[in-house]
């Protein structure tokens, strides 16, 4: 077994979600002419309507998307939010088609891959809005020249199914993976369909070494695509431990009665925020301000907590009672400008260890 070196143990024991995202702000550059703060008003809400649908691109698991365009729906009758849900770097690709061809369907977009957002905000593809409450958010959680911020947040952890483990028996750390005794029981996504994967692999690379992946893919794991999908597969008996799942659908099987426990590993949980924000080129435009507005208001952010199970910046949030908080969690950073540089490699070294 390899020996795992926490090197990053020190900058990454924060408290609070504003500052465990503090690595973010590498990404925000501010300009003195930085966009001003837009309140929903009458007219814009008259605009929408007469443009009657907006288009929302996301990587959020389908219930929880759907749930939050309900709610706008309910807010904003006579309005159809369209729900386009697939694994971020998906959203990723299929926006850079899209642009690159000259094709605009898409309104407002949501991806757990920040750098998605640094990529669309440097080709021109993004349209500079600021929605009222994200003025509220920290510094490191929005662009400061207002093109996208962080809607959601949540962590990568360890889980497993509780008919099949018992507490005492369950692993604690990344470490206790690698025992045989794991071998043909693991589930976990991929770095070339999950953005939450992405930045957890990247992430975990650099705290564990690559050494550690080439001795998991010794361990008969089960690849599925996204990283909400191994919570599901441990809920269903088909593995009893899921390396790299997202924490909102863990605790959303959980609510429903699934069978299934998260673990927070001992070196550290990788924290994965991404970007929301409005294309520039958007064919409802006063539709997609208004959806986007939503999405970041306290309404908006209030569901996606107590429906969806996420982690919110809005500094008027209540959070679950139930919820490990915060400070209670060795919460992992990414670095977004080097996570770009890297994906490429992320994904090809997985696959050559994985065989995916």
């Amino acid at each position: 077994m390899i020996e795992i070196l926490p090197r990053w143990q020190r900058r990454n024991a924060r408290r609070g979600l504003s500052l465990a995202i503090l690595s973010f702000a590498l990404v925000f550059s501010s300009h003195a002419g930085a966009t001003q703060p837009s309140s929903v008003t009458p007219e814009l809400v008259e605009a929408a309507r007469k443009e009657g649908k907006v288009v929302f691109y996301t990587s959020m698991d389908i219930q929880v998307a759907e749930g939050l365009a309900k709610g706008f729906e309910a807010k904003y009758p006579g309005i159809r939010a369209q729900v386009e849900r697939t694994g971020a770097e998906r959203v990723f690709q299929r926006i850079v088609q899209e642009y690159s061809s000259n094709i605009h369907v898409v309104d407002a977009v949501e991806s757990t891959d920040i750098v998605h957002f640094v990529h669309w905000k440097r080709q021109g593809w993004l349209l500079a809005y600021v929605p009222e409450d994200v003025a509220h958010w920290p510094a490191s959680a929005r662009d400061a020249d207002g093109f996208y911020a962080v809607p959601r947040a949540t962590f990568s952890v360890i889980g497993y199914n509780t008919d099949q483990l018992k507490p005492e028996n369950a692993p604690v750390s990344y470490a206790d993976l690698l025992d045989a005794k794991w071998k043909g029981k693991i589930v976990k996504s991929h770095p070339a369909y999950s953005g939450n994967c992405l930045t957890a692999t990247f992430v975990l690379s650099h705290l564990l070494g690559w050494d550690y992946f080439k001795q998991l893919s010794g361990q008969h794991v089960m690849q599925v695509q996204s990283a909400n999908d191994p919570p599901k597969k441990i809920s269903l008996g088909e593995r009893q431990v899921m390396f790299d799942g997202t924490e909102y659908v863990a605790l959303l099987a959980k609510a429903k009665g699934a069978p299934v426990a998260i673990v927070y590993p001992r070196e550290g949980s990788p924290l994965v925020a991404g970007g929301g924000g409005v294309m520039k080129e958007a064919p409802h435009p006063n539709a997609a301000r208004l959806f986007v507005s939503f999405m970041f208001s306290r309404e908006g952010q209030q569901l996606l907590v107590d429906m969806g199970h996420l982690r919110s910046f809005h500094p008027e949030i209540i959070e679950p009672a139930d919820r490990v908080p915060l400070s209670h969690i060795k919460a992992l950073t990414t670095d977004p400008i080097e996570q770009d540089k890297q994906s490429e490699e992320i994904k090809a070294r997985y696959s050559k260890y994985f065989g995916t």
